[in-house]
């Protein structure tokens, strides 16, 4: 049986020295399951960085890990930084700690960085996955829970098992606030100063209110996987009280200077060697492919794959090498869909031109416990090594009507088209006698929203006043790497 974990006032935690605690070992079974998880984790969220920001984030994750009460902290902890375009960070309860570079772009300074990475270290200290691990094999999911989960959780057999253990790592609400307690508690111990906290969680709040805003012009949708810590005000107050009753509000370690300096230069949203979404639009420029997706209807982009729902369906879109006809990889696609092998019958596929390319579909009709559904599959000989496909949900007796524009958009496009696609890269930029919010804002490389983009990224008003020699953050079209 688990110690039971109990919840201190974060005044304890930041006076308490950590010599003084009992450390607590890491399960070598979850050290274990975590060392296998890893590398299809990050393969499958974006790939990690490497390089100087890869290495300060893990010094700074170091440095706050060390104050956890974890046993040999610094080898037990590790600490990557994601090449993903979705603003989160999740922690495994084996001692990996993930944060995404889009999440690090809204930050401000060091501060920041060592509370969101104390809080994931929170949730490995005080055994939170475990306690979710619980409930949920209380509640499995059904039939169709699990075709679902099968092509939008996964939908790659040898990821299942590290994507399964990720989607439960949705916390509750009192272990989100214990985990900002304890991170909070470990900042401070480690020299930062708590206003950290209150920043980062502000920020986010900032930008979940201008997703609000903006998604029905982006057609971009957070995926599942990045829902795993529920922001609220409550969150925020709380900080700032716990901060306060420290008595070391506005003392410690900010480093925004280095922070920034690190921050240069960072990807925001897609990378283009992953494919970029742009409004109803997606277009990879390496495989030279683009398709759009119906009004009202939403993506999210990751490494091997690209989601899109809606009203009416869900759908993804996928391939690469497949050396056999479209007949044998719309099989293929449904025992990816299922998980294994297709207990149900799929029909024939129907052979048809999209735009040059010779494409085959076909709609299986699949009974479920929430009802019937249509699994349906559209492939594309793209060329002699490569099919792409989607793999379509409906409610049973749509087929792939929702989709139909969707699949006739898929197509080439040219070289020029491609060497057009830039990445956007945040730049530091040092406010110059004259310059106005709104004048900077106009910089941003965005066609919409360019002045809301810009105060929330630092956290301005729209009157508030600029000092020149102020640092601020743009983001501009950048360089593709390599």
């Amino acid at each position: 049986m688990r110690r039971t974990i109990l919840l201190l006032t974060v005044a304890a935690l930041a006076v308490a020295p950590a010599a003084a605690q009992r450390l607590r070992a890491l399960d070598p079974r979850d050290v274990a399951e975590a060392q296998r998880d890893h590398v299809q984790l990050v393969q499958e969220l974006g790939g990690a960085e490497t390089g100087p920001r890869a290495a300060y984030v893990e010094s700074v994750g170091r440095r706050v890990g060390s104050q956890a009460g974890i046993a040999n902290a610094g080898q037990s902890l590790h600490f990557t930084t994601l090449n993903s375009a979705v603003e989160n960070a999740f922690s495994l309860p084996g001692g990996y700690v993930y944060i995404t570079r889009q999440l690090m772009g809204l930050m401000d300074d060091e501060s920041e960085l060592a509370f969101a990475l104390g809080h994931e270290v929170g949730h490995i200290a005080a055994n939170h996955a475990h306690i979710r691990e619980q409930y949920a094999s209380r509640n499995p999911m059904g039939v169709f829970g699990q075709i679902i989960g099968a092509i939008f959780g996964s939908g790659i057999s040898n990821i299942v098992t590290a994507r399964s253990r990720l989607d439960m790592l949705s916390f509750s609400r009192d272990q989100e606030y214990q985990a900002d307690t304890l991170g909070l508690g470990y900042m401070v111990r480690a020299g930062y100063d708590p206003a950290g906290a209150v920043g980062v969680l502000a920020a986010l709040s900032r930008q979940s209110a201008l997703e609000a805003r903006v998604q029905g012009r982006t057609n971009r949708q957070t995926p599942e996987w990045a829902s795993t810590h529920p922001l609220s005000e409550n969150r925020m107050q709380r900080a700032l009280a716990e901060g306060r009753a420290t008595g070391r509000i506005g003392t410690g370690v900010r480093n925004r200077d280095q922070f920034l300096r690190e921050l240069e230069g960072v990807f925001v949203d897609d990378d283009p060697a992953q494919g970029v979404i742009e409004g109803p639009t997606f277009t990879h420029p390496d495989l030279r492919i683009q398709f759009r997706v119906p009004q009202g209807y939403l993506m999210s982009n990751g490494a091997t794959a690209v989601t899109i729902s809606g009203s009416a369906g869900k759908a993804q879109f996928r391939g690469g090498q497949f050396n056999g006809s479209l007949d044998n990889a719309i099989l293929l696609a449904f025992r990816q869909l299922t998980g294994g092998e297709a207990n149900f019958p799929v029909p024939p596929p129907q052979h048809v031109t999209i735009n040059g390319m010779p494409a085959a579909i076909t709609t299986a009709r699949v009974n479920t416990d929430s009802g019937l559904i249509d699994a349906s599959v559209a492939a594309y000989q793209w060329d002699a090594q490569r099919v792409f496909y989607f793999v379509m949900l409906t409610p049973g007796g749509y087929g792939v009507a929702p989709f139909v524009p969707m699949i006739n958009s898929l197509r080439r496009i040219t070289p020029s088209e491609a060497a057009a696609i830039r990445p956007r890269v945040i730049h530091v930029e040092t406010v110059r006698p004259g310059d106005t919010v709104q004048s900077l804002a106009s910089r941003m490389a965005y066609r919409d929203f360019k002045l809301e983009r810009f105060l929330s990224l630092n956290g301005l008003a729209a009157n508030g006043p600029l000092a020149p020699g102020q640092k601020v953050k743009l983001v501009v079209y950048g360089t593709r790497r390599g």
